[in-house]
């Protein structure tokens, strides 16, 4: 019997100097799109997909992240009080229960597949979710939801990946095809940045997850890759040398990378068009700014 996913790490230890100076005193992950962090979209996926432990791996200066998922009588005392019930429920998504979120330091910033090392003492032998909180997916079914169920009937090990074309492999971790079936691939090999036109597919790997331990497993043995960082697409290669169960989900949906300022903007522009309260004022304001510059050229 295949055991259920309800483990995911977030790996949120990394300092976010694209966005500086914003994050000289608050962390990347509670910067906002619209009107919510990108870590609670991160949250809102991993719990519509039926993750019940979650694991931050944090560093210095994250402690904004703690506090926001903590309870604040005062401000529910004051909603009550003015009868603010919709704000209350709106509070209520960000509360974690006690225990739910546990947080482990990651002290040397030492590439993904180290920042899921650290946090192997509370993963037991159990698949466990990855969920990188810059790459926000707008999707009707979350992404991580998509791939759970995916997952329950395959197994092994499945990361999400997307198309790109073929002038932007060379950003991405690249996937080696070699079975398509359609929504799923299996995958015998994964290339990272793959030089200009020596990219094995344009399927690209993006900030989604499942793995079994034996990945970490792989982890504890490899010392350092890539820019002398331990990197997470060596450990899942050693799984498909030695056990060849690594699959490549194409999820259905939107994947903005909010690691990166242009990425933001374009989520703020969908996300904000997407929403009912925002939509027409948004669009009208869009379409005027589009006028003018049409007119300017």
């Amino acid at each position: 019997m295949k055991k259920r996913v309800t483990k995911a790490i977030f790996p949120v230890a990394g300092l976010g100097t694209r966005f500086l100076p914003a994050t000289k005193s608050i962390p990347k992950e509670i910067m906002t799109l619209v009107d919510r962090p990108l870590i609670q979209y991160a949250i809102d996926e991993a719990r519509a997909a039926g993750i019940k432990e979650f694991i931050f791996v944090t560093s210095r200066g994250k402690s904004a992240l703690e506090d926001y998922f903590d309870h604040c009588p005062e401000l529910e005392s004051t909603l009550r009080k003015k009868g603010k019930t919709e704000m209350l429920e709106m509070l209520k998504s960000t509360n974690m229960d006690s225990g739910a979120i546990a947080y482990m330091r990651q002290h040397k910033a030492l590439g993904l597949g180290h920042a899921v090392w650290c946090a192997r003492r509370l993963l037991g032998n159990e698949p466990f979710a990855v969920i990188l909180p810059d790459d926000v997916i707008a999707a009707e079914t979350p992404c991580l939801q998509q791939m759970v169920e995916a997952h329950a009937d395959i197994g092994g090990n499945m990361v999400a990946a997307m198309e790109v074309p073929d002038n932007k492999t060379s950003s991405y971790g690249i996937l080696d095809i070699k079975e398509d079936m359609g929504s799923v691939v299996s995958v015998k090999g994964m290339v990272e940045k793959p030089d200009q036109g020596k990219a094995p597919s344009n399927l690209a790997v993006i900030g989604r997850y499942i793995l079994s331990p034996d990945v970490m497993g792989h982890l504890n043995k490899i010392k350092s890759g890539a820019g002398g960082e331990i990197q997470l697409t060596d450990a899942i290669a050693q799984e498909i040398s030695s056990a060849d169960n690594v699959y490549g989900y194409r999820f259905k949906g939107q994947r903005f990378d909010c690691g990166s300022k242009a990425g933001f903007l374009q989520a703020t522009v969908a996300f904000g068009l997407a929403r009912d309260d925002l939509r027409d004022e948004f669009q009208d304001y869009l379409a005027d700014m589009m006028s003018v510059r049409n007119a300017a050229q």
